[in-house]
C-alpha cells in the first residue's frame, strides 16, 4: 500500500469523524523517542523514517514538520509520497501549531490518538487553538493499519547491582522520601527509561534502547508495575515481588487510576504523561518534573567507574574497525552500510556488549552533511580513499552507553575542510574545557562550542549535546547543552551528570563534520564550580587540523587527550594496533 493510499484512507476516516485535521506525532504512549515498531504511525503513514518530526493531515493538505537534522532525508523519502516537507528551523518550537492557526476555523475539529500526546502538549493544543475542537479518544491510524505490529513482548532482565550500583529497593525510598516532601500519595512512571531504571531491569522492546514497555505507580507501601505478565521469569517476578512489587497486566493502568481514592493525591509529570492516563485520573493531581528522571541523570560512582570501562571497550572496538578501514579502502569495494556492519562486529567482540546505542551514522561525502543519515544495503555509497568521511556511532553495554563521532580524511583536506574541521574541533575544546559556577544550565554553556564556527561564518542548527543513560537511552533527559527556551537547555548541570559534546558542520551535498566525545560534570577545585572529565577514548583526526588557527592551549589540550587515549588503551593491544594507536596520538607541533 503506498503512502498516497494510506493518505487516503486516513481522509476517508476523517471524514467519518468529523475530523478536520489530524495529527501524528512520533511518540508512543510512554513519549518514547525511538518507538517500538507498533507506534512508528508517522513512519507508516508518511513514509518518513527520522526518529523526530510529526505529520499532519487535513483533508486538502498533508506536511511532515522536522528539524535540520532531518531535512535532507525528508526531502529524499518525502518525494512522491503525497506530503510536503515543512522545515523547523527550532526544533524545540513547535511550528505546526503556526500552520494549525492559519488553516483552522473556529469550529473546525483537530484530531489525535490521546495516548501520544503529553498533557502538556494537549494544553498547548488548547491554549494555541482555543476555538478549535480536540478530539483524541480514537487512534485512527489503528484503524487503516491492517497488519499492524503488536505490542513487544520480549523477555526482561535483571541489571546487575554490581554495574548500576544501587538497588531497587533503594531506589524506591529515594522516590518515596521525594513524593512524602511533595505531599503526594503516589507517583506515575511512564516513561520506559525511567521504570527501567527504577527496577534495575532491562529488555529490548525497542530497538536501540533496552527498555520494557510498561507502566509503574508507585505507592507508600507498594509499587504497581503494569506490564505484560508473560515477559517475566517466575524468578524475576519473585524478585520484584520481594521489594513490594505487584504485576498487574498493561493495560489495566487505566482502570487503576478509574478506581483510586478521591481523596489521595497522585503525582505525575505533565510533559511525559499521556492525555488519555491523565484524563482517567480520579484522585487529586499534582504536577512535577519526573523525579525518577532526575535522579537517573545523576551517575553514581558505580556507574561512573563502570562508564570508564565501556569506554576502552568502545575506544579497542573503533581501533579495531578503523585499523581496518584504512588497510582496506581503495583496494576493495567497502560501502558506508558495510563499514557500519563492521562497527557493529568489533564492538560485538567487547566483553558485555549487548547491542548498538543507535543505528550508526556513516556519511561519505555529500552524506555526511545529512545529520542523521543512516547507510541502508542498497543505497549505501562506496568509500574510496579519499574525501571526508563522517562516522558517528555508540553501543550499548552491561557497564555503560557509549556515543561517539570522528570525522576523517582520506586524502589532503581542502581548506575549506581544514577551516570548518578546525572551527568545530577549537568548539569542542572550549565546551570540554569550560570551568563553570554551580547553578549554571546547560545553555548558557553552549556559545563555547559555536564561538569559533562564528567567527569563520559558520554554524550548525542542532543541539550541542545531550544526556546519556547508563545502559539505557542515548539520548536521555533532562539535561543538555542547547541554546533555547527548553527543557534541555534550562536543566541546571549537576554533579555525576553525562553528556554528550558534539559541535558540527555541514555543508549540503559536500561533506559534513562533527567530533563528540561524551564528558561528566565533576567538581572543580575552585569551590563551588564545576568542570568536565572527557570520557570517551578514541583519537581525534589531526591530518584535518589548520594548526595555525590553534592556540597554544588548544593543541596542548588534544596532546594531553591523546596521551591519555595511548595510556588507557595500549595495554590492550598487540604490536601491529600499538603502533596505529601511537601514530595517531602523535602530538601536534
Amino acid at each position: 500500500m503506498t503512502t498516497k493510499i494510506r493518505l487516503e484512507k486516513l481522509r476517508n476516516k476523517m471524514r467519518e469523524e468529523g475530523i478536520s485535521a489530524y495529527l501524528i506525532p512520533s511518540s508512543d504512549p510512554h513519549k518514547s523517542e525511538y518507538v517500538a515498531d507498533r507506534w512508528k504511525s508517522r513512519e507508516w503513514i508518511s513514509g518518513f523514517t527520522g526518529s523526530a518530526g510529526l505529520a499532519l493531515v487535513s483533508l486538502d493538505h498533508a506536511g511532515v514538520f522536522t528539524d535540520s537534522r532531518y531535512f535532507l532525508q525528508a526531502i529524499d523519502e518525502l518525494e512522491d509520497s503525497g506530503f510536503d516537507l515543512h522545515k523547523v528551523y527550532n526544533q524545540f518550537v513547535p511550528q505546526h501549531y503556526t500552520w494549525l492557526k492559519e488553516n483552522l476555523k473556529e469550529g473546525d475539529v483537530l484530531g489525535f490518538d490521546g495516548k501520544t500526546l503529553s498533557v502538556n502538549d494537549v494544553k498547548k493544543c488548547r491554549e494555541i487553538l482555543p476555538n478549535i475542537t480536540l478530539k483524541y479518544n480514537q487512534d485512527l491510524i489503528d484503524a487503516i493499519w491492517e497488519d499492524r505490529p503488536a505490542v513487544p513482548t520480549n523477555p526482561v532482565f535483571l541489571h546487575d547491582e554490581k554495574y548500576c550500583g544501587q538497588s531497587c529497593a533503594d531506589k524506591l525510598a529515594q522516590l518515596r522520601k521525594k513524593m512524602e516532601t511533595e505531599g503526594m500519595d503516589s507517583f506515575i512512571v511512564s516513561t520506559l527509561d525511567d521504570i527501567a531504571w527504577l527496577y534495575n531491569i532491562r529488555c529490548n522492546d525497542v530497538t536501540y534502547n533496552p527498555v520494557a514497555i510498561a507502566y509503574t505507580v508507585v505507592e507508600k507501601e507498594q509499587a504497581i508495575l503494569f506490564i505484560d505478565a508473560v515477559k517475566l521469569t517466575a524468578d524475576l517476578r519473585t524478585t520484584l515481588e520481594s521489594y513490594g512489587v505487584v504485576i498487574k497486566p498493561y493495560n489495566a493502568i487505566e482502570q487503576y487510576l478509574t478506581d483510586q481514592d478521591s481523596q489521595k493525591t497522585i503525582g505525575f509529570d505533565p510533559n511525559k504523561l499521556n492525555q488519555v492516563l491523565f484524563d482517567n485520573i480520579s484522585s487529586k493531581k499534582k504536577a512535577a518534573r519526573s523525579f525518577t528522571t532526575q535522579f537517573k541523570a545523576i551517575k553514581n560512582e558505580t556507574e561512573i567507574a563502570n562508564f570508564r570501562k565501556a569506554m576502552e571497550k568502545d575506544g579497542l572496538a573503533l581501533l579495531r574497525t578503523f585499523m581496518w578501514l584504512e588497510e582496506h579502502v581503495g583496494k576493495e569495494r567497502i560501502t558506508e552500510f558495510d563499514l557500519s556492519e563492521k562497527l557493529a562486529h568489533f564492538r560485538s567482540q567487547q566483553e558485555g556488549y549487548f547491542g548498538e546505542s543507535f543505528g550508526a551514522i556513516v556519511g561519505y561525502k555529500s552524506n555526511g552533511a545529512v545529520i542523521h543519515y543512516r547507510p541502508e544495503l542498497e543505497k549505501s555509497k562506496e568509500i574510496q580513499n579519499e574525501g571526508v568521511l563522517l562516522v558517528d556511532s555508540g553501543g550499548q553495554y552491561f557497564d555503560g552507553t557509549t556515543d561517539i563521532t570522528r570525522t576523517f580524511c582520506f586524502d589532503e583536506p581542502q581548506q575549506e575542510v581544514k577551516t570548518a574541521y578546525t572551527a568545530v574541533l577549537k568548539g569542542h575544546i572550549a565546551l570540554d574545557d569550560a570551568v563553570y559556577p554551580i547553578g549554571t544550565i546547560g545553555g548558557q554553556l553552549d556559545i563555547l562550542a559555536r564561538k569559533a564556527l562564528w567567527e569563520e561564518g559558520l554554524n550548525y542548527l542542532h543541539g550541542t549535546g545531550h544526556g546519556v543513560g547508563f545502559f539505557l537511552n542515548v539520548h536521555e533527559d533532562p539535561q543538555g547543552f542547547t541554546a533555547g527556551n527548553s527543557p534541555r537547555s534550562n536543566t541546571v548541570l549537576r554533579e555525576g551528570m553525562i553528556t554528550s559534546n558534539e559541535p558540527g558542520f555541514y555543508k549540503d551535498n559536500a561533506f559534513g563534520i562533527r567530533i563528540e566525545n561524551l564528558i561528566l560534570t565533576k567538581k572543580h577545585a575552585k569551590e563551588g564550580f564545576y568542570e568536565h572529565e572527557t570520557l570517551t577514548l578514541f583519537p581525534i583526526e589531526t591530518k584535518m587540523i589548520d594548526e595555525t588557527k590553534m592556540n597554544h592551549h588548544e593543541k596542548s589540550w588534544l596532546n594531553r587527550y591523546h596521551q591519555e587515549v595511548y595510556k588507557r588503551l595500549s595495554p590492550q593491544l598487540n604490536e601491529k594496533e600499538d603502533a596505529w594507536l601511537k601514530e595517531k596520538c602523535k602530538p601536534l607541533g
